[in-house]
C-alpha cells in the first residue's frame, strides 16, 4: 500500500482517533510554552517573548500566517509588532505548557496580521 501511495505522489494527513493525539504542528514545536530563555522553548526555531509574563515560545516578525507553524497565526498584538500565536477554541488549548499563574487566553479580542476576522488565538498575559 505505501509503494502505491509513494507512486502516486499522495500525502496522506492523520486523522485524529486514528493515531493522532489531536495537537497541531504549533503543539508539536511547542508554540505558547512557558519559558525563561530560548534555550526552553522545545523547538530551536522558536523564540522566548520574555515582554510577556511567563515568556512565550513564539515567533516574532511574521508577515503572514503563512510564516507560522500549522496552529498558530500571525496577529498584530497592541504594542505594535506581530507574533506566532497559538490558535485556539477554548482556554484550554492554550496552558498546555503554561503553569496556572502564567496562563494564557484564548481571545476574540485580537486583530490577523492578514487582516482577517472571526478567530481566536492564544494571547499571552502582558509582563
Amino acid at each position: 500500500m505505501r509503494a502505491i501511495i509513494a507512486i502516486l505522489g499522495l500525502t496522506l494527513t492523520p486523522v485524529a482517533g486514528c493515531g493522532d493525539d489531536g495537537s497541531t504542528e504549533a503543539d508539536r514545536v511547542g508554540v505558547a510554552a512557558e519559558c525563561i530563555s530560548s534555550d526552553d522553548c522545545p523547538n530551536s526555531e522558536l523564540q522566548c517573548l520574555t515582554q510577556f509574563k511567563g515568556g512565550y515560545c513564539g515567533l516574532t516578525g511574521c508577515a503572514a500566517d503563512a510564516d507560522c507553524p500549522a496552529g498558530a497565526a500571525c496577529i498584530a498584538h497592541v504594542d505594535g509588532k506581530n507574533y506566532c500565536f497559538r490558535v485556539c477554541i477554548e482556554k484550554i488549548d492554550c496552558n498546555r505548557n503554561r503553569a496556572p499563574d502564567v496562563e494564557a487566553n484564548c481571545s476574540a479580542n485580537i486583530d490577523f496580521a492578514q487582516g482577517g476576522k472571526g478567530g481566536k488565538a492564544c494571547v499571552p498575559p502582558s509582563g
